[in-house]
């Protein structure tokens, strides 16, 4: 809610809080349709897999139908994590996955796989004209303090003192993309025309070892008494995560912007001015950084 509380008295706003899962009735024309609904942090889609699923299945297929009614576009936020723990590297589009269907983070993993499977059979069949963005590892301000994702882990924990919680080794890679690249980018695939007709991956592709993230973060609150901790690496976790954005340039002529040097002191700052019960000092260029626009809750 706190996201969207200065648009609260925008003429052209309405808040209307639905779950996907449950049919949804508008009067109002709808010309475009973002589906971005479903939580995406390990803790949150594991802690109930079954409505994790079927908000992916269940709730992409009754928006689809939404966007079938009005003849409006559809975009379907869908994720890295439809290449499970990938056996290539970078991940491209037309690779197929490696994901185990049956773990515990499948109702993620699969359940976004079925989505992208009707928006495609819809695309196919000239019912929807649906889109598929394929979305890696993103952040900025305005992330849940508790969300469960990494960079918001291991700054909430330098900021308040405690222990940065790394699994595994820490050797295991994420590449960052910064919110309001990604924001760009979700606008070009559904602008773009005409309809591309296959997933589009939107990503940072410079990747970083978890040591590394953890090591920019606590160089950037120097204050911190955080050590490093390590824990069992979580069940299919995956390894190496980069994505090849040829197909993203060439299609949308989209690449990112922001480095992770760049966006994370303003990822830091935002927090650091929002948790309660936090002071601490930041460094200059961090505190200072011109703030970019985080036009999506993550």
């Amino acid at each position: 809610m706190i996201n969207v509380e200065p648009l609260e008295n925008h003429p052209n706003f309405r808040l209307i809080e639905h779950d996907i899962c449950d049919l949804l009735e508008i009067t109002e024309p709808v010309d475009f349709v973002y589906n971005l609904a479903c939580a995406a942090s390990p803790p949150r889609y594991q802690a109930d897999p079954v409505h994790t699923m079927m908000t992916n299945v269940a709730g992409t297929k009754n928006l689809l139908q939404l966007a079938e009614h009005y003849g409006a576009s559809f975009l379907q936020a869908s994720t890295s994590e439809v290449y499970g723990d990938p056996e290539e590297h970078p991940q491209r589009e037309d690779y197929w996955g490696h994901v185990n269907c049956t773990g515990p983070r499948a109702c993620y993993d699969e359940g976004k796989r079925a989505a992208e499977a009707l928006c495609f059979d819809l695309y196919r069949s000239g019912q929807v004209d649906a889109r598929v963005a394929r979305i890696f590892n993103t952040y900025g301000p305005r992330m849940q303090p508790e969300d469960g994702r990494i960079i918001s882990n291991l700054v909430v924990q330098a900021l308040r003192g405690l222990p940065l919680t790394i699994y595994g080794n820490g050797e295991q890679t994420r590449s960052f993309c910064y919110v309001s690249d990604l924001v760009r980018g979700l606008i070009a695939l559904m602008e773009v025309n005409p309809n591309p007709g296959v997933p589009v991956n939107l990503g940072n592709p410079h990747e970083f070892t978890i040591n590394e993230l953890a090591e920019m973060v606590l160089a950037l609150i120097p204050a911190s008494s955080s050590k490093l901790v390590y824990e069992p690496l979580p069940t299919d976790d995956p390894q190496r995560r980069k994505p090849d954005i040829s197909r993203a340039e060439e299609l949308l002529d989209w690449r990112p912007s922001v480095p992770l040097a760049e966006g994370l002191p303003q990822t830091i700052a935002w927090f650091a001015a929002t948790l309660t019960g936090v002071t601490t000092t930041m460094p200059a260029h961090a505190a200072e950084a011109p703030a970019r626009p985080a036009q999506l809750p993550l």
